[in-house]
């Protein structure tokens, strides 16, 4: 829940501007939702796409507040993160709903972007792998294996979010790889392609040996993203590893 509209298209456009020096690599911005008409016009025709931090899973009705998955369509969304820790952590959302918006999310042609993490308590209770499992688990039993094709999973670790705390990449790996074992055990060699991201406090010190890890994608960039260098940086590493 950052920027202002200026501050925004200033970002937006520095943003735009650096992509000819961060070499082959896809990149998205997701605003709050209320920005998402001026994201809309300051990247169209550009090489950034766009989406969204939270979906409703009703496609219109008496939700006030909400926003559905139709309207993220018509202002050009391309992806919307669902599940993210603070949704989980500050307002509630179950595995079952986080399901449930990833299937919706789909049915209107937006790729979700899944995130799953543990609390520092599971990780010191040695509980890291179960937690993460049934969190895929959640989505693997709603949605037919196909369907992780057009999905990104995001693993973020809560412990290592805002907390000084940092995974190393050898424990990013680790996570990462076991995200892959299920899907493979869920979804067969669909599991090769799917995207795992590493969402855990990455900045551009530290972005490249993350993304050195051969299960690390790429990275899905908190307080970092609010700079166009270090996030052109962020994505520069990640263009240079893959």
């Amino acid at each position: 829940m950052n920027g202002s509209k200026a501050e925004s298209a200033v970002l937006l456009e520095a943003i735009v501007a650096g992509m000819g020096k961060v070499g082959e690599v896809d990149v998205a911005v997701c605003p709050p939702s209320i920005l998402l008409p001026l994201v809309e016009q300051r990247l169209s025709g550009s090489e950034v796409l766009w989406g969204a931090q939270n979906l409703d899973t009703h496609a219109a009705g008496a939700f006030t507040g909400e926003i559905s998955a139709p309207m993220l369509v018509e202002f050009g969304c391309h992806y919307v993160l669902v599940g993210h820790s603070e949704r989980r952590a500050l307002f509630g959302e179950t595995s079952v709903q986080v399901a449930k918006k990833f299937q919706v999310a789909q049915e209107y042609g937006l790729v979700p972007v899944l995130c799953v993490g543990e609390t520092l308590q599971q990780r010191q209770s040695g509980t890291t792998e179960g937690v993460i499992a049934a969190q895929l688990q959640a989505v693997a039993e709603r949605v037919p294996a196909t369907a992780w094709r057009q999905a990104v999973v995001a693993y973020e670790p809560v412990w290592a979010i805002g907390t000084g705390m940092t995974a190393t990449p050898e424990q990013a790996q680790d996570v990462h790889a076991h995200i892959r074992t299920f899907l493979a055990t869920h979804a067969g060699t669909v599991a090769d392609s799917v995207r795992l991201l590493y969402g855990g406090s990455v900045n551009a010190g530290n972005a490249g040996r993350l993304f050195a890890e051969q299960d690390i994608d790429g990275g899905l960039i908190g307080g970092a993203s609010l700079q166009a260098e270090s996030f052109l940086a962020i994505c520069h590493a990640a263009a240079q590893s893959h």
